[in-house]
């Protein structure tokens, strides 16, 4: 199967506008009252939860829950993969510094590479692994102030998210063509929430602090994972993964004008080196024509 070069970048556009959704949650979870943690990861879960159930329920009327059973397997794994990048970011955040959390979850686009190449056989562009490598020295340097040995649990604990983001996207890269695991992100949303239950403080949170959230479940989630899944169709896992670093440089962004935070100098220029990086890959990208069997790989075609 092959994928034309106006698809190839309109799954681009696509997972850039999905980045942006992702990069809200900074900004507005600076505006809670007292949600902290767990209360976060649970109540924006459940929102997420809500509303993929909403669309399913507009989708398919009485017969909601019919795609759920139709993914099977994958979508269990995949279910459990978003589950871990869901919860597993907030709580390495309580356990280690921002700048370790993020250093550790900006090498999903490498170990989604490695995986690419060893379960689906896909060749990676030389130019493709320059850009995660340059996209990785922008990171670093944006958090480089922020770096310490301290928090070794909670950097153990971050790594679960790159590992979870290269296995969810190498499933749904594998299965996207017979099976629709966009309603695996209602699993994961569910999964999220029964694992942190048992922490959360229902009397922590407000109104105010539950329409915020209510807003981060389903225009932070729901609405990018679904659309990601669609996206996942026409772009290789890599590259997904290296879109996605579009989260950690424009975060910064929405802090700045929406809360009024500075940008240390090593933010803004490690963000125009990610930036950078990722546009000459897009631009330079080649359709990906990916035969099946063991000789799957990304050829470049003029």
């Amino acid at each position: 199967m092959t994928t034309s070069r106006s698809d190839h970048r309109r799954a681009v556009a696509l997972l850039c506008f999905c980045a942006l959704c992702w990069s809200i949650a900074g900004v507005f979870v600076r505006r809670l009252d007292s949600a902290q943690g767990f209360e976060v990861t649970f109540w924006r879960s459940l929102f997420c939860l809500l509303a993929v159930l909403a669309v399913l329920l507009w989708q398919r009327g009485r017969h909601a829950l019919a795609p759920l059973r139709a993914m099977g397997r994958a979508g269990l794994v995949s279910g459990l993969m978003w589950s871990v990048m869901f919860t597993c970011f907030t709580v390495a955040l309580t356990l280690t510094s921002t700048a370790n959390t993020l250093l550790v979850s900006s090498i999903s686009p490498l170990l989604s590479a490695l995986l690419a190449w060893l379960v689906l056989g896909e060749r990676v562009r030389p130019g493709t692994w320059w850009a995660i490598a340059v996209a990785l020295g922008g990171i670093w340097w944006m958090v480089h102030d922020g770096i310490s040995a301290q928090g070794a649990t909670g950097m153990l604990v971050a790594l679960g998210v790159p590992l979870a983001v290269a296995i969810n996207l190498v499933t749904l890269r594998k299965m996207h063509a017979r099976v629709d695991l966009a309603p695996a992100v209602l699993l994961g949303a569910l999964f999220s929430c029964l694992a942190t239950l048992p922490m959360v403080r229902f009397s922590a949170v407000s109104l105010h602090d539950l329409s915020i959230l209510a807003l981060l479940g389903v225009v932070q989630l729901a609405l990018p994972c679904m659309l990601m899944v669609r996206a996942a169709k026409h772009l290789a896992p890599q590259e997904m993964a290296l879109i996605g670093l579009l989260e950690v440089v424009l975060g910064p962004i929405w802090a700045w004008v929406g809360a009024g935070e500075a940008m240390p100098p090593a933010t803004m220029q490690g963000g125009l080196v990610v930036l950078v990086a990722l546009v000459i890959d897009a631009w330079r990208g080649r359709t990906p024509a990916i035969a099946q069997g063991k000789s799957n790989r990304i050829t470049s075609a003029s």
